[in-house]
């Protein structure tokens, strides 16, 4: 772990949450375990470990699942217990736009539909390198606006990672007034989600040595597979160079020790100076995809109970921003 940078972006949006010794010495040894593969290169052919570590995340009891099709677009349905039937949650996975499954999220994403008390769909959206930009963009609307035309009438959006990046700019096009649609969006959260494809952020330095899994020249093989020629700072492409005014509620959550923790800092600086009811939580000491650590880490139970309680409260008050 090291100490914050860019102190200036300290403010009341930021709340910081200290190390717990326990998870302290955990996060230790994941360190140990994972450093000879620290800026490894990921091919497609990398896909299928990827969807078997995010498999090994703790199921939620009494959770069922079930295959189906939203807006025209394949995905799951995960089902919690006594879920409210009007209400939704739309979970964008993560992988760094050329990896992750609905399958293999699914998981993660019954642990925050349980705590929020509804039903939520994760989409298969179309990955790189196949299918680059904007073809996950126009599949995560195609999903928002097949919510809607089934009669959901209040939608969440969350997502992490790239999954995270994808549920910004489909928040910042609802609320743009772009997407014509009854639901109402109550709000967004996003786990360390990739906000700035121009990979330019302070933290990709400052947190280069923290990071036990991604290094900048790693991800920009990624990140090009998936934008190829297209702009960066497109508004579609990196929810920090996106619309943010009129946003509903949006809550971050992101580990101290990430290389992308400033995508998460920025945006969220620049969503409240827009006057935007947003904020981010740092978690000191966590690395990218804590959440995952649920059963294992006091941090990930403590940074999901605080979502489901965020989703459970705007879901109920069917309030827009």
């Amino acid at each position: 772990m090291q100490n914050s940078s860019n102190g200036d972006l300290s403010s009341a949006f930021v709340v910081t949450h200290p190390l717990d010794p326990e998870d302290g010495k955990i996060t230790e040894a994941m360190r140990a375990m994972t450093r000879s593969a620290k800026g490894m290169r990921w091919g497609v052919e990398g896909r299928g470990a990827f969807d078997a570590m995010m498999e090994r995340v703790l199921p939620y009891k009494g959770v069922t699942f079930e295959s189906g099709s939203v807006g025209g677009i394949p995905g799951l349905w995960v089902n919690p217990e006594n879920s409210r039937p009007d209400e939704a949650i739309l979970h964008l996975h993560g992988g760094w736009f050329n990896f992750g499954s609905a399958n293999a999220f699914r998981h993660l994403v019954a642990q925050i539909a349980a705590r929020s008390g509804v039903k939520a769909f994760v989409p298969d959206y179309r990955l790189a390198p196949d299918h680059p930009f904007p073809a996950a963009v126009d599949d995560v609307l195609s999903c928002y606006l097949g919510l809607d035309e089934s009669g959901i009438s209040r939608i969440a959006v969350t997502g992490d990672s790239a999954g995270g990046n994808l549920a910004l700019i489909l928040a910042s096009r609802i609320a743009s007034g772009e997407v014509a649609a009854k639901a109402t969006l109550v709000g967004a959260v996003a786990l360390s989600p990739v906000t700035d494809l121009t990979l330019s952020a302070p933290t990709y330095e400052t947190r280069a040595d923290a990071d036990p899994l991604f290094t900048r020249a790693q991800v920009s093989e990624l990140v090009h597979t998936y934008l190829r020629d297209a702009d960066p700072k497109h508004p579609l492409a990196s929810p920090l160079h996106a619309p943010v005014t009129g946003l509903p509620p949006v809550r971050v959550h992101v580990g101290d020790d990430e290389v992308l923790l400033d995508d998460s800092r920025l945006y969220v600086q620049r969503a409240v100076a827009a006057g935007v009811d947003a904020r981010v939580d740092v978690w000191l000491g966590m690395p990218h995809g804590f959440h995952g650590s649920i059963g294992t880490l006091k941090a990930s139970t403590q940074s999901l109970d605080a979502i489901g309680t965020f989703l459970t409260e705007r879901l109920q008050s069917g309030s827009g921003s």
